[in-house]
């Protein structure tokens, strides 16, 4: 069975952020992920985790401006130096956070100009060198643009290229179904045929990414299948609860069940 992660961006978002993961461990979770930490000092963050017993398993980059429309720096040549700061920011929280993985957001870019692209591939081969000396690995997601207009990095297909010419061994790809799912469907093969480039797996119900089980796919068998494809790592809840959170944590159990 795949290790569950509960998003605590999106999930007990009634309740102040500090209290959400001790929710997640009363829930059962035993590791959470989430965007941005960088509004809360890394040693209030980490004292929070120890005092629920659970685990940091992934974190974004800081994205840049969030609010002013920013979505990454990695493929915005005329930034370099506020990524390359990025870097080292994120790198030390997830050494205070003992955090293994980081989502590189690429940011809102044409992927068909190649200076974007030229800055993505420079960008991520310095992070990968910077996370490689902490034994940290970097994440690419895919997401649809739907949720994410201008997305540089806005297909699986250009996520493999990429990974092929970049030949970084802690760069790998993380696959969001939800985002798999709106942009190309065709979940079960491309989890087959990527397997060997995935380091993080995400899963929301389609369309609405709400709870898994209540949308267009049969998630419980995505999951079913995770486990024969040998997927031995964590599956991050990156939804938005219907109604309250623990009111729809149902759908753990009837996938325990299935």
């Amino acid at each position: 069975m795949p290790r569950l992660a509960a998003n605590l961006s999106m999930m007990f978002a009634e309740m102040p952020f500090p209290e959400r993961f001790q929710a997640a461990a009363d829930a059962g979770f035993e590791a959470v992920e989430f965007l941005f930490p960088y509004d809360w000092p890394a040693e209030d963050i980490a004292r929070w985790r120890e005092a629920a017993g659970v685990e940091i398993v992934l974190f974004n980059l800081p994205p840049g401006a969030w609010e002013a429309g920013d979505r990454g720096l990695a493929a915005l040549p005329d930034r370099q130096a506020e990524f390359r700061q990025s870097v080292s920011t994120a790198i030390g929280y997830a050494k205070a956070l003992g955090t293994p993985r980081l989502h590189v957001m690429a940011g809102i870019a044409s992927a068909q100009d190649p200076s974007r692209r030229a800055a993505y591939l420079d960008n991520l081969r310095f992070a990968s060198e910077r996370a490689e000396q902490d034994g940290i690995v970097l994440l690419i997601e895919p997401l649809n643009p739907r949720d994410m207009p201008g997305y540089f990095l806005s297909g699986f297909d250009l996520a493999a290229e990429l990974l092929d010419e970049l030949q970084c061994g802690n760069v790998r790809l993380q696959f969001d179904i939800y985002h798999r799912q709106i942009l190309c469907g065709d979940v079960l093969t491309g989890l087959a045929g990527m397997m060997p480039r995935i380091g993080h797996v995400q899963i929301a119900a389609v369309p609405s990414r709400a709870e898994p089980g209540s949308g267009e796919l049969d998630d419980f068998r995505i999951l079913r299948r995770l486990d024969e494809m040998g997927y031995e790592g964590f599956v991050g809840c990156e939804y938005r609860p219907a109604g309250s959170t623990a009111d729809g944590l149902g759908w753990i159990d009837r996938w325990c069940g299935a």
